[in-house]
């Protein structure tokens, strides 16, 4: 066989080679994109219906001698609420006269609608005397129902509501006093054990104050220590050992961190348990390697050659890192940035350490008020045996998604904007 018949044939099995691989490469990202798909349709599938709410319309008599006079707001805010909307819902049912279908005729209102008519009284005194249309929560089996995610046809010992239950909404429905609506108390809302009163504006908002403490504290430190160990510190044995534990430090499980957080923050320094303030040292801690090596590998892509132009001019060592090395470096650090912060976001292990599970309704106003976050939000939702949490869950995943694909989308357009290519 001559030579070049030899070459050829080692050439087509090569080519062969590189073609397999290639079509390896091509299924291996065809896969993730299927599983990715798989992902997202199943949490949409089970979240969008949360994005709705059923309301039931009663008219309501703002008795005023229940309610009081119009101008004092003390006795207003203590009033019978739940009485005038049991009242509401008895005049709509005539027929129901005994104690026990009474019960299982109120039930089928949320327990917050009392609270949505004490809200509109005291915000607006001159209801009372009056007659009004209101649309209050149904409770969450009547949603599930409304929904579909409870069939009407199964025998009444499957499902939580029985045969009277289902008679009575059809009437509500027959008659338009029951209808979805947008559900804008997911989105406005602190946490609830009642899955029709329970929100993540509370989650949001403690997420955002740990987020706005992360931020404030790691980026400034994560990139002066990347400056000094780049570009003053002497190379030797001892930033050796600092690199080598730094980069150590960013492959550490997370729940490490929160044990610090825990022995350190709370333990020792006596800091309040489940405040973003705590929340956000411990992320800052798990974050700073991240933030580092990202600072870092941005100050290396800087030519050597912007460092000897600028020593050559007389800059001092100073001058040179911070009026030019360093604005040439800090779309990389931004980016390096938002992703560690993004990381950050949808950690749960931390938070659970220091406190944040717990069940908080209010909704914080500062960095030391009880708090919990998303990812905690949705942990104490996926354990709730009530249907009606599944699809909370589902739709707050959603939201923390829109926020992680926001940070990353924002870490490419600052990186395709600044970046410079030498």
């Amino acid at each position: 066989m001559a030579n070049i018949d030899i070459v050829n044939k080692g050439l087509q099995k090569r080519y062969r080679a590189e073609k397999r691989f290639r079509l390896y490469g091509i299924c291996a990202i065809v896969a993730s994109l299927v599983f990715l798909a798989f992902l997202f349709i199943s949490i949409g599938a089970n979240g969008y219906t949360a994005f709705q709410q059923t309301f039931v319309r009663l008219t309501i008599y703002f008795d005023p001698t229940i309610l009081g006079e119009a101008n004092d707001r003390e006795n207003i805010a203590s009033a019978n609420f739940p009485g005038i909307v049991k009242k509401s819902l008895s005049e709509m049912f005539p027929e129901v006269t005994s104690r026990g279908d009474k019960r299982l005729l109120n039930s089928l209102i949320s327990s917050g609608a009392s609270y949505t008519v004490r809200d509109m009284v005291i915000k607006n005194p001159e209801l009372v005397g009056q007659t009004y249309q209101v649309w209050v929560p149904a409770d969450d089996d009547v949603d599930m129902l409304i929904k579909g995610h409870i069939e009407r046809g199964v025998n009444e010992s499957e499902r939580r509501l029985n045969d009277k239950q289902v008679s009575w909404i059809e009437k509500l429905e027959r008659d338009g006093n029951i209808e979805k609506r947008f559900n804008t108390i997911f989105f406005t809302a602190g946490d609830s054990r009642e899955p029709e009163l329970a929100g993540v504006w509370g989650a949001v908002v403690g997420s955002f104050f740990t987020m706005l403490v992360t931020l404030a504290l790691s980026f400034p430190i994560g990139v002066a220590a990347a400056i000094y160990l780049e570009e003053f510190a002497k190379k030797n044995r001892w930033t050796d050992i600092i690199e080598v534990n730094i980069n150590n430090l960013a492959a550490v499980p997370s729940i490490v961190f929160g044990l610090l957080g825990l022995a350190v923050f709370l333990n020792f320094l006596g800091m309040p348990r489940s405040a973003p303030i705590v929340g956000g040292l411990v992320m800052t801690l798990m974050t700073l390697p991240v933030i580092i090596i990202a600072s870092r590998a941005a100050l290396k892509s800087v030519p050597p050659s912007i460092r000897e132009a600028a020593l050559g001019v007389g800059a001092s060592q100073m001058q040179m890192v911070v009026h030019h090395v360093l604005p040439l470096a800090l779309p990389g650090m931004l980016t390096g940035a938002i992703i560690g912060m993004a990381r950050a976001l949808g950690e749960t292990a931390p938070l659970l350490m220091i406190g944040m599970v717990a069940f908080i309704v209010d909704i914080p106003s500062g960095f030391t008020d009880p708090s919990t976050a998303l990812p905690v939000q949705i942990f104490l939702w996926a354990d709730s045996p009530e249907r009606g949490f599944l699809e909370k869950t589902s739709a707050a995943i959603m939201v923390l998604l829109t926020f992680l694909i926001a940070m990353n989308a924002l870490a490419v357009i600052l990186r395709k904007k600044f970046e410079k290519r030498w």
